[in-house]
């Protein structure tokens, strides 16, 4: 399975977290570097392929592959998509050559979009998944994780969310 970084962050209105979250780049690399720790306390290191191993790849192969920080995966935001639709392009050209330059690959698991939402006394982290055979070039899972309240933002949030996804798999 490809584990492709995190795509896109929200901040839902009412939450006063918009100056502790910072940079939105910087809170999808914390959240992907969770996430490989938790797949990985979870042995999936050897038989995965995280986004520092897609930007390898991408490095070698640039003039073919498509950068894994800058695909086209907005279509996967879409409350609308279902795992009956095909993926529009360019996405699914992306995904099947992503796939190509790994050859044991099969899957695609996109963390998709980040949000930040009020809950409780303070907010939450819940992230939007898609699994997707890129073969087929369509999703075969879409899913929330939610990760525990917090009162603050705060480096629990993004280790909270990427245990729960861990334990999902």
């Amino acid at each position: 399975i490809v584990l492709l970084p995190t795509y896109s962050i929200r901040v839902m209105p009412g939450l006063g977290w918009t100056s502790a979250i910072g940079s939105p780049s910087e809170v999808k690399r914390t959240l992907d570097a969770d996430l490989l720790a938790a797949l990985d306390e979870k042995g999936l290191r050897k038989t995965w392929m995280f986004p520092e191993d897609l930007a390898q790849s991408f490095k070698r192969n640039a003039t073919y592959a498509a950068d894994p920080y800058a695909l086209a995966e907005e279509p996967l935001r879409s409350p609308a998509l279902n795992v009956e639709q095909r993926l529009p392009e360019p996405l699914a050209s992306q995904l099947r050559t992503l796939v190509a330059l790994h050859e044991d690959a099969r899957l695609i698991l996109a963390p998709v979009e980040l949000r930040f939402e009020p809950a409780g006394t303070g907010g939450r982290a819940v992230l939007r998944v898609v699994l997707v055979d890129p073969r087929l070039s369509r999703p075969t899972w879409i899913g929330e994780v939610t990760s525990d309240s917090a009162a603050t933002f705060g480096p629990v949030i993004s280790a909270s969310l990427a245990a729960k996804l861990a334990n999902i798999v």
